[in-house]
C-alpha cells in the first residue's frame, strides 16, 4: 500500500480503534498487582499511544504532502539522471516524451479529488498525475496537469497553450490545489463559460526537498530551486505538452509559500514568467526552522538574502516588465501593511494590480474566494494562441485536418477599480450566504 493511500490510512485507523478497545476490554485483568500486570498495562499503553500517533501522522501526512512515498519517508531518495527513458501509458499518449523528463505517476491521491473531468477528453478536459525530473536541479517533484478540452480538439491540434505553473504552500502539497482550492476544477468551468482562455497548469508543491523548506531559491551547496523552476519545470513541460515558447505564455500562481515564490521567480526571471499571482505570499524570503540555511554565511549570503527582498529590488534595482496580482486582506492577514508597501513601490513597466478583503485570515476559506478572480486575471495577461508546431506529413488516403484554432477571446476582465496611486483592484468573489 502506498504511503499516502486511503487503504493504508483507513487500515492504520481501524488498528488504532482496535487498540484502544483492547485496552478498555483488558485493563480490568490487568488492573493486578505483580510484574506480568505491569508490564501488560505498559505494553497496552505503549501499542495504543503508538498506533493512534501513526495513525494521526499519516491523516497530516497524507494532507500535506509532507512524504509522498515510503522512498521519501526512508530518506531512499532517487537523483534524476541525464537521460531518463520514454515513459509508457496514457500519459505518453498527451504529448511528446522526449527524454522523459515528465514521466506517469499514480494518483497521488488525485482519485480522492471529488469534481474532476469525467468524459471525453476533447469535451471536458483532463487531469494528469506525473513526476516532472529536473535535469539540472537533479529534482524529481510529483506534479499534476491539467489540459483543457481545446487541448484535445482537431481545429487545435497545431496550437501551443499558455502555461500557469500554480504552487501550493508548505507544508502543504499539490492535493491542497486540486481538493482545497480546486483549481483545475474552477479553470475547467471558467474555460467553458469563456472567462478564462484555453490554458494548460501544472500544479506543484514549492519545496523540492521535503520536508525542507526551500521556498524557491538556489541553496549554496544544496538544493537548487529557483533552478528547478525556471529551467528544469519549462523545459520538462515544453518537451512532453504543446505549450508556449514565448514568456508571454508563462505565469507563476501560488497562495502562502507558493505566492511567495510566484513573486520571486517572476521578479527575478522575467525572461520564464511575464506574471505572477501571489496569494497572502510574502515580500521578503527569511531563514526559518524549516528552511534552515538558505543563502549561505558572510557578506556574499547577506547579498543573496538582500536580493531576494522584492521591496529592497522594486527600491535598487530597474523593475521587471511583467505584470503582478498581490491578495491581502485589511484585517487578519499578517502581510497586509507589505502588500500596500509593495504596491505603492511598483514603478513601471511592471503593473501591480490588487485583491484587498476587508477581512480574511490565512487559510483556505479565504483563498477560495479569492482563486476564481485571480484565474480570470492570469489568464488575460498571458498570450494565446502561442506559435504553432509544425504540419504533420499527411499519409496516403488520410484527409487534411482543419485548420489551427481562432483565438478564444476571454470575456472581459474581472470587475476593478482604481484607486488614487493607479492600482487596480480586482474584485473578489463575494461569500455565498
Amino acid at each position: 500500500m502506498g504511503l499516502t493511500s486511503q487503504s493504508l490510512e483507513y487500515t492504520v485507523i481501524v488498528l488504532a480503534v482496535l487498540c484502544v478497545a483492547a485496552t478498555v476490554w483488558l485493563w480490568p485483568r490487568l488492573a493486578r498487582r505483580g510484574v506480568g500486570a505491569v508490564l501488560g498495562r505498559l505494553g497496552a499503553i505503549v501499542v495504543t499511544q503508538v498506533s493512534i500517533v501513526c495513525a494521526l501522522a499519516l491523516a497530516v501526512n497524507t494532507n500535506f504532502e509532507f512524504y509522498g512515498n515510503w522512498d521519501e519517508l526512508l530518506g531512499n531518495t532517487e537523483e534524476a539522471p541525464a537521460s531518463v527513458s520514454q515513459g509508457g501509458g496514457q500519459y505518453a499518449s498527451v504529448g511528446n516524451l522526449k527524454g522523459g523528463l515528465v514521466q506517469p505517476a499514480g494518483p497521488q491521491g488525485l482519485d480522492r479529488v471529488t469534481g474532476l473531468p469525467k468524459g471525453p477528453a476533447d469535451r471536458v478536459g483532463k487531469v494528469e498525475s506525473v513526476k516532472i525530473v529536473g535535469r539540472r536541479s537533479r529534482a524529481i517533484n510529483p506534479g499534476f496537469v491539467y489540459l483543457p478540452p481545446q487541448y484535445f480538439q482537431q481545429q487545435f491540434r497545431r496550437q501551443r497553450f499558455p502555461v500557469m505553473v500554480v504552487i501550493s504552500g508548505y507544508p502543504g502539497g499539490i492535493m491542497n490545489l486540486a481538493q482545497h482550492l480546486q483549481v483545475p476544477q474552477n479553470a475547467g468551468r471558467l474555460i467553458a463559460q469563456g472567462k478564462m482562455q484555453p490554458t494548460v497548469i501544472v500544479m506543484v508543491r514549492p519545496t523540492i526537498a521535503p520536508p525542507r523548506d526551500t521556498e524557491c531559491v538556489d541553496v549554496p551547496n544544496g538544493p537548487q530551486a529557483e533552478t528547478f523552476f525556471t529551467k528544469d519545470l519549462p523545459d520538462a513541460m515544453k518537451s512532453a505538452y504543446r505549450v508556449g515558447r514565448d514568456p508571454s505564455a508563462w505565469g507563476a500562481f501560488g497562495y502562502s509559500s507558493g505566492g511567495t515564490c510566484s513573486l520571486q521567480l517572476a521578479m527575478r526571471n522575467p525572461k520564464v514568467y511575464t506574471s505572477a499571482v501571489s496569494l497572502s505570499g510574502d515580500y521578503a524570503i527569511k531563514d526559518d526552522l524549516t528552511t534552515g540555511s538558505l543563502f549561505g554565511p558572510g557578506p556574499e549570503g547577506a547579498r543573496r538574502e538582500r536580493e531576494h527582498d522584492l521591496l529592497w529590488r522594486l527600491k535598487n534595482l530597474p523593475a521587471p516588465q511583467i505584470s503582478a496580482l498581490v491578495a491581502s486582506s485589511r484585517k487578519g492577514e499578517a502581510d497586509y501593511g507589505d502588500t500596500m508597501k509593495f504596491l505603492r513601490a511598483a514603478k513601471s513597466p511592471m503593473t501591480v494590480d490588487s485583491i484587498i478583503l476587508p477581512q480574511g485570515s490565512h487559510q483556505f476559506t479565504t483563498w477560495r474566494r479569492e482563486v476564481v478572480p485571480a484565474l480570470e486575471w492570469q489568464s488575460q495577461q498571458l498570450t494565446f494562441p502561442q506559435d504553432t508546431e509544425a504540419v504533420p506529413q499527411r499519409k496516403p488516403g488520410v484527409a487534411k485536418g482543419g485548420a489551427p484554432g481562432q483565438r478564444n477571446t476571454p470575456s472581459p476582465a474581472p470587475s476593478s477599480t482604481s484607486d488614487d496611486k493607479g492600482h487596480r483592484r480586482v474584485e473578489a468573489e463575494r461569500p455565498r450566504g
